[in-house]
């Protein structure tokens, strides 16, 4: 019995030269049979550059600044939508009508938030990806140009002054909301 480390290196094909593996087991607060699993000793990355940078790739931040854009921009959307389904009731709808007209409504305002936040997020983070590589540098300055030129972007369209106006909104927000996340890490301990 106290010799089970032993057994477990003779078993697991690994001997005393070797460093010891990293075990894993999923199942260790349950009262069941278990199995260890071995956890990889070798390196995630290739090279050391790449193990250094603590970011997200560009596909990894244009699925993730999409999809919250979009879910964020779906619930408020339909949030509003709801709140103007119950304010369009009329004194004789029945309850059928009355949930349509809140459903419709919700459906409508919640695609339409949701489509807009997701383009600004696809935006905001080809932007960013492409920044960075031209700058090759991961910095606040990034994020605050790829707020900047979100708003100029998204508001193209509708002329030189909506452009310049969204984009130092886009370029404000991004600020404030890089800014209070570094204060948060700084103050808060988590």
């Amino acid at each position: 019995m106290a010799d089970r480390s032993s057994d477990r290196e003779i078993d697991s094909g690994f001997d005393q030269g070797s460093p010891q593996p990293r075990l894993y087991n999923p199942y260790k607060d349950l009262q069941v049979p278990y199995r260890n699993f071995q956890l990889p000793t070798s390196p995630e990355f290739l090279f050391d550059e790449e193990a250094r940078r603590q970011r997200r790739s560009w596909g990894e931040n244009l699925t993730f600044y999409t999809g919250c854009g979009y879910l964020a921009g779906a619930v408020g959307g339909a949030s509003t939508g709801f709140v103007s389904g119950v304010k369009s009731f009329e004194s004789g709808d029945t309850m059928k009508l009355r949930i349509n007209r809140i459903l419709n409504s919700s459906g409508h305002s919640g695609r339409l938030w949701g489509n807009r936040l997701g383009v600004i997020g696809l935006l905001y983070a080809g932007l960013e990806s492409g920044i960075e590589a031209v700058r090759d540098t991961d910095d606040v300055w990034n994020c605050v140009a790829a707020g900047l030129g979100t708003g100029a972007l998204y508001r193209a369209a509708r002329g030189v002054r909506s452009a310049a106006v969204a984009g130092a909104i886009g370029g404000v927000v991004v600020g404030v909301a890089v800014t209070g996340k570094q204060m948060l890490k700084r103050y808060v301990p988590i």
